[in-house]
């Protein structure tokens, strides 16, 4: 009923051509090159001569971080911001319901709090751990604050800059707190 060519049309060859030249160039893409180095001087033994630092697009540590260099300030392996701040964040806001919290991106998010003094007013903050580095400018705070009003419903209320600097600053004190503790530790 249909026949088929027993030779490939030339269309065909030049796609076969083609998919066998991706197909090569892929896999020698694959292999490694030796680097000629001209420079080197006649007698040198040197054990770093001639090496290289690689750059990977999985940055130093590779895809599986098997750079096991020594990490200092508070820099944890499991977590992905400074552990300090981390640790002082929760301990700082540990009387607000959490909501989430994420040690990899650096963000913890509490719940809304109505302090017992005032059940007419509640607080919510996230807090976001910017830096690997035990620095002042390391945190941010974001404090949201509302009232009740005359309907029973909640309405939203400026707070004080000065409110989210001191929250911030309590963070950092307890972070320097902990860093030192550690340290006098070892």
């Amino acid at each position: 009923m249909f026949d088929r060519p027993s030779t490939p049309r030339p269309a065909q060859r030049a796609a076969y051509a083609l998919l066998a030249f991706v197909f090569v160039a892929a896999l020698s893409a694959c292999g490694e090159t030796k680097a000629v180095y001209p420079d080197k001087q006649r007698g040198d033994t040197s054990p770093t001569w001639g090496e290289q630092k690689r750059e990977t697009i999985f940055g130093d540590g590779g895809l599986f971080n098997t750079d096991r260099k020594k990490r200092t300030d508070g820099e944890g392996v499991g977590i992905g911001v400074n552990a300090f701040l981390w640790r002082a964040a929760l301990d700082t806001f540990a009387f607000m319901p959490l909501s989430s919290a994420d040690p990899f991106g650096g963000v913890i998010i509490t719940d809304w709090y109505q302090p017992p003094e005032t059940p007419n007013e509640r607080f919510k903050t996230n807090i976001y751990i910017l830096d690997k580095v035990l620095r002042a400018d390391g945190v941010k705070v974001a404090l949201f604050r509302q009232v009740r009003d005359g309907s029973g419903g909640w309405s939203d209320v400026q707070v004080d800059a000065k409110t989210i600097v001191d929250l911030e600053n309590s963070i950092l004190t307890r972070a320097r707190q902990l860093r030192t503790a550690s340290q006098e530790a070892k």
